[in-house]
């Protein structure tokens, strides 16, 4: 499992299907090494362009067919989103098709059975997280698209890390959200104060969670028109002109085409002779197409809660000094994609678009087919866009101006047609930024705008973990405190483990820590604990281990006679090391002067034959045969150990008949009425004492003898 989380997002349109690839850093890897204002920023979302791919025509096209919306038409698109995210992580990254309008029309029974083919195609050929059906795979409204591509344009524009950077003024600093696709139309905006507290049951709540766990909320408001999408709207622009003419009449004029072009009422471009029924046929008068295509806003309808804007909806008031809108989509494409090029003004006002319109769609279709074969208006225009854009254009333009009131820029304020507001456009917005009333974009900061990408910066921003338990989960619903009963959580999982704030791979805290002290730190608790655990042992149970110790370091080949003595780490330490080095020596070189009969000592290893340092042969020991027998009585021997330990030791021998060993030390013979008990101890400051008058104690008896009787 590597740093990066992915996320995978399928835009199920009414025209095709796109999938969309994002990625972002996990939560612990976010905090490593942020500042204190990336900490409070929301995750960073990233994606390419090659990331993304889309399929024509959309999946309510297999309406009729669900079985075949799997290999016909995700395969390809669930192909790609594999070969971007690595195989280790597929399993930790949630996949999403949201279904838009294109959905919305089907009928319910057709829509269930569809979006269960899916669900169980993407289960059984992908290993992407896919916990609820009908949570990641499901047919959204229009206010929740919306309101995704609210979240989506103000998180590119930086609104939500930066608002202080977008004072527009009121204490506002968010931007409106417009988007217009081929059946339905959205609308979203966060109203200024007075708005906001005069409409605050009609707001929606967002939550939101940065990467240091502190939470962020916003009250918009989201609407959304069906049937106001450009295909659906030119649909109803068909059946009106079919309305206002005789049903014998086969051949209906139409002044948003341009001049001498024939189509069908599917808008299928014909032959003059073509035996096809009725037809429409272009005039090329886009005055006259703006005024038919005004009706179509329905604004006459029945407003059950004033203001309302368009087909009787009910909108708050829209204050145009703070709310500055941004369009995507059709409103990008309809203003940019021709009348883009040749020019080198790409900001969008109302006078100089339309000119550009009129200039265009009054010209017959003989010349733009020229124009389209020379590309004069770019790769990418063909016949089908070209015929469409003068209907889309008047569409846009009474949307804009006529239904939202989008003031007027380049008309309300000058006085003549030559006038080019875009300059203005241009020049203000280099010094203000998106602070013109409204503005059509297709990218911002090189990143292409698109409601999924709010999806994604919900889930992202879910996943943050809470710094306490108490905080209120990441997601949107109504207008009230705490959690409302129609909140929507980005996934089924409602709030991650507030304790996993503090908590990261033990990898990255040991390693990839702050602190360059935490290695040693980590091994010196380490040794404390180890030391601690020594001494909670017992005395007892120390010294067995002690010694087995030793006994492992003292093993290895030595000579039979000389056996070697190793000294190991334990020997060093005093705490371990209980009985002294003196002691050892004791048992070590007295061995040849005196034997404890049949008792055994486990602490020695030295053989008890050792040579003598003046004799040649070596003397073998002699051994009571009854220790402590009447019949044989020992002499006792006090040996003066004088080798370098600086240290007394005692050996008692039964050799009754010497009175001082070969190497000179003297014996002195006690008395035969009472022996009494002997220790063995150091002498003063270290010291050795002197050969006739050796150290004894009379506190302690040795373990290992016992007064002997009188004879």
């Amino acid at each position: 499992m590597g740093k990066w989380r992915y996320g995978v997002v399928l835009d199920a349109g009414s025209s095709g299907t796109r999938v969309h690839v994002y990625r972002w850093l996990r939560n612990a890897a976010a905090r490593k090494d942020a500042d204190v204002d990336e900490l409070t920023s929301l995750p960073e979302i990233k994606t390419k362009e090659e990331w993304v791919k889309k399929i024509h025509p959309g999946v309510s096209s297999f309406a009729d067919r669900p079985e075949a919306v799997g290999s016909e038409h995700l395969a390809g698109l669930l192909e790609h989103a594999k070969s971007i995210i690595p195989k280790e992580d597929a399993k930790d990254t949630p996949i999403f098709l949201l279904a838009t309008a294109g959905m919305r029309l089907v009928g319910n029974l057709e829509r269930q059975l569809l979006l269960d083919q899916i669900c169980a195609y993407a289960r059984a050929n992908t290993d992407f997280l896919l916990p609820d059906c009908g949570v990641h795979i499901q047919v959204i409204p229009g206010v929740t698209e919306g309101l995704y591509g609210w979240i989506a344009t103000n998180y590119l524009m930086g609104t939500f890390d930066s608002p202080n950077a977008h004072n527009h003024g009121k204490g506002h600093s968010t931007y409106g959200f417009l988007d217009m696709g081929g059946a339905s139309a959205q609308i979203a905006f966060a109203p200024n104060a007075t708005e906001t507290e005069k409409h605050a049951n009609d707001l929606t709540l967002v939550r939101l969670r940065n990467i240091d766990g502190s939470v962020q909320e916003h009250r918009v408001f989201v609407t959304s028109w069906l049937e106001f999408g450009v295909h659906e709207a030119r649909r109803r622009y068909v059946e009106a002109l079919q309305g206002m003419t005789r049903p014998d009449v086969l051949e209906l004029p139409d002044p948003c085409l341009p001049s001498g072009l024939r189509t069908t009422l599917n808008g299928k471009e014909v032959s003059s002779t073509s035996d096809a029924g009725a037809t429409l046929l272009g005039t090329g008068r886009f005055d006259e197409c703006l005024r038919q295509t005004f009706p179509l806003l329905d604004k006459d309808a029945p407003c059950m809660d004033n203001p309302c804007l368009l087909h009787g909806i009910h909108v708050p008031s829209i204050d145009f000094d703070v709310n500055h809108f941004i369009g995507i989509s059709e409103y990008w494409h309809t203003t940019h994609e021709i009348f883009e090029m040749g020019y080198k003004d790409k900001a969008y006002d109302f006078n100089t678009y339309q000119e550009r319109v009129k200039t265009f769609c009054s010209q017959d279709w003989s010349s733009i087919e020229d124009g389209i074969q020379a590309q004069k208006w770019g790769k990418k225009i063909d016949s089908q866009k070209a015929y469409e854009v003068c209907f889309k254009a008047s569409w846009i333009i009474n949307m804009l101006h006529n239904g939202i009131g989008i003031p007027r820029v380049g008309l309300e304020d000058t006085s003549g047609s030559s006038h080019n507001g875009t300059k203005e456009v241009l020049s203000h917005g280099q010094e203000k930024g998106y602070l013109d009333a409204f503005q059509a974009v297709n990218k911002i900061d090189s990143t292409e705008v698109s409601w999924t990408l709010g999806k994604i910066v919900l889930y992202a921003s879910s996943q943050v973990p809470t710094q306490v338990e108490e905080d209120l989960p990441v997601g949107f619903g109504s207008n009230v405190a705490g959690v409302p009963a129609d909140f929507q959580y980005p996934s089924v999982e409602l709030l991650p483990d507030s304790e996993g704030f503090h908590s990261e791979h033990w990898h990255d805290a040991l390693f990839d820590g702050d602190s360059p002290r935490r290695i040693p730190g980590f091994l010196l608790f380490l040794f404390i604990i180890v030391l601690a655990c020594f001494f909670l042992c017992g005395r007892s149970r120390r010294l067995r281990m002690y010694h087995h110790i030793s006994k492992l370091l003292r093993r290895g080949p030595s000579h039979p006679n000389h056996p070697k003595k190793r000294k190991g780490v334990a020997s060093m330490l005093p705490f371990l090391n209980r009985g002294g080095q003196s002691y050892e020596r004791v048992l070590e070189d007295g061995a040849q002067d005196f034997e404890l009969g049949v008792t055994d000592s486990d602490g020695s290893d030295v053989d008890g034959s050792r040579l003598s340092e003046t004799d040649a042969k070596p003397r073998p020991p002699k051994r009571a045969s009854s220790w402590g027998s009447p019949s044989n009585p020992p002499n006792l021997k006090y040996t003066l150990d004088n080798s370098s330990s600086g240290t007394i030791g005692l050996g008692i021998s039964g050799d009754s008949g010497i009175a001082m060993d070969r190497a000179g030390l003297v014996v002195r013979t006690e008395s035969r009425d009472h022996l009494a008990p002997i220790a063995l101890g150091p002498t003063i400051n270290g010291r050795r004492s002197r050969a006739g008058s050796p150290t004894r104690s009379h506190h302690q008896k040795s373990p290992t003898m016992t007064p002997l009787a009188d004879d």
